[in-house]
């Protein structure tokens, strides 16, 4: 074990680890990138994290730069669960529940709880947490507040940043904060602070009076938007909380260490809509119709017609009885879980006359049985992921794009073109209701060819995303994959803006560099994996 390994393990109660094997291992996470940690700490509470940070901080102070990365369960598609110094694991230790009101459901957490068994607690109580992510039964909470994950019922319920109401979190510097809203003698209390947390609120502020234009620049008009920082978000009429900036910053800003969490009243009796349509167009014209309902749909997802071409060449009788050739241009799944039946039968009537009159046919499920039956669609797309032709599978490069819903026919004709293009084959699903959509082209990364190909998939994506309005990422974080691309949907200005907020909090650079701000292609050029694989989630079946 190397010297900072020693002193470390004398000063932590949790255990630092340097094998190879270790290394190896924490060196890959969910994306197509690879980078070795010189060392991992599995901290067993707070009191390790900060001492952790005040140890590189003061290496940092002498010139020596080692720097810090949170992670969960490393299911992060972007590259910002790996990182060349620490890499604190928190599933190990940190993965309680520390309180939980079951009356108004109102719950706290460490960073490292799994999200599936925070979800199976809380729903005992009539409870749960709707901005959960597809990977729920195997990533993390604190990764989904870094991330600022959603899921399908992001539609309705928004992403986790909304059910976040306080944080803990230990500063570059090895200082504990606890974020929240404060009001205005609250906040001047914290501008008189004679501490890191006291110059941050002063710098922030300063930040926010001086630069308030270039802050209005930071919005997008999309539903939801976690590239970059969420500086708007702070100062409100409310009050001042620096909650919104943590939230989405994926350890760029400080590291999370406790979560406190609203959650909403759970209704396991839905009703399920599945349409099928021939037409993008009509899809679109579909979705649009669906939003304008009085009450709101719990969510409206889509898988496309390439989905059901390779999921029907590599399992067919996954789609039997369910969907047949010619397989439909698009699948929209729609579900409503009004807790007044009345409403819930009412709203499924009108969205039946939706489906009825843009689609080629439509099915209708209450039962939790026949629901399931149809939801394999939308959860087939395990089997895409998961599946290999010698090296080629689906490589996550393209991912998370989210434009207005008005160009949702615009955004998916362009990738299309884009595929068709550059003669790579992909599925596409996603959160059509925000048109927030995913794919991963089938690409052999040990070929030159389509290594070089990864890149200008990119560059195009992005362009296509910049000129339909839209933000790099709806809801995984822009992490290493996306950050060289931050600065083609804000304007200069704006950009300098996140790279000021950076400073403010990591002025040393030791908290996750080289993820979400100040990356360049060339900076992750040299990181990209010889060969991808999902080999740690073949338990679970992986899901996005």
């Amino acid at each position: 074990m190397s010297k900072i390994g020693h002193y470390l393990q004398e000063h932590l109660t949790g255990e630092v680890v340097t094998s190879a094997e270790a290394r190896r291992y924490f060196s890959t996470d969910g994306s197509i990138f690879t980078v070795a940690p010189a060392l991992i700490v599995y901290p067993r509470n707070e009191n390790d994290v900060r001492k952790t940070a005040r140890f590189t901080w003061q290496l940092a102070e002498r010139g020596r730069i080692i720097p810090i990365t949170a992670r969960g369960s490393g299911t992060d598609l972007s590259g910002a669960a790996i990182g060349t110094g620490i890499v604190l694991v928190f599933p190990a230790h940190m993965n309680k529940i520390i309180e939980f009101d079951s009356k108004d459901g109102h719950v706290v957490v460490d960073p490292g709880i799994n999200f599936g068994k925070l979800q199976q607690t809380l729903m005992t109580h009539g409870r749960f947490l709707p901005s959960y992510p597809a990977s729920m039964e195997y990533s993390t909470v604190g990764g989904a507040v870094a991330n600022n994950g959603g899921g399908e019922k992001s539609y309705k319920y928004g992403t986790t940043g909304a059910f976040v109401k306080k944080l803990r979190v230990v500063l570059a510097n090895g200082e504990v904060i606890e974020t929240g809203r404060l009001g205005k003698h609250e906040l001047n209390k914290k501008l008189g602070l004679a501490t890191f947390e006291g110059e941050i609120y002063r710098a922030i502020d300063t930040l926010l009076e001086e630069q308030h234009q270039t802050v209005e620049q930071l919005r997008i008009g999309v539903s939801k938007n976690v590239a970059g920082y969420n500086l708007g978000a702070v100062k409100t009429k409310s009050g001042f909380d620096l909650t919104p900036l943590f939230i989405g910053s994926q350890g760029t800003l400080g590291v999370i260490t406790e979560i406190d969490l609203s959650t909403e009243l759970h209704n396991p009796s839905t009703t399920m809509l599945v349409g099928m349509f021939d037409d993008i167009n009509k899809a679109h014209q579909a979705i649009t119709e669906l939003q304008a309902l009085a009450y709101s749909p719990s969510f409206i997802e889509m898988i496309d017609e390439n989905l059901l071409t390779l999921v029907d060449q590599i399992n067919p009788n996954l789609l039997k009885e369910i969907v047949k050739k010619p397989f439909p241009k698009v699948v929209l799944f729609v579900e409503f879980d009004n807790p007044q039946d009345r409403i819930q039968n009412r709203m499924t009537k009108r969205a039946t006359k939706i489906l009825q009159k843009h689609g080629t046919s439509h099915r209708l499920a209450k039962d939790h049985i026949q629901q399931s039956q149809l939801w394999k669609l939308r959860q087939a797309v395990s089997i895409v992921l998961l599946h290999s032709d010698g090296n080629i599978r689906a490589i996550p490069v393209i991912e998370d794009g989210i434009v207005p819903v008005r160009e949702y026919a615009a955004f998916l004709t362009g990738i299309y073109e884009m595929l068709e293009r550059n003669h790579v084959d992909a599925a596409v699903w996603g959160h059509a209701g925000d048109a927030n959509l995913h794919m991963q082209p089938l690409l052999d990364l040990s070929q030159v060819g389509d290594r070089q190909k990864v890149f200008r998939l990119m560059e195009e994506y992005y362009d296509l995303i910049v000129k339909l309005g839209g933000s790099t990422n709806g809801e995984h974080g822009e992490g290493r994959l996306q950050a060289p691309f931050l600065s083609k949907i804000y304007s200069p200005e704006a950009y300098e803006l996140l790279q000021k907020v950076k400073q403010i909090f990591d002025p040393y650079g030791t908290l996750n560099p080289g993820v979400k701000i100040n990356v360049s292609l060339e900076d992750i050029k040299p990181l990209l994996r010889h060969e991808y694989y999902l080999g740690s989630l073949h338990d679970y079946l992986p899901r996005t």
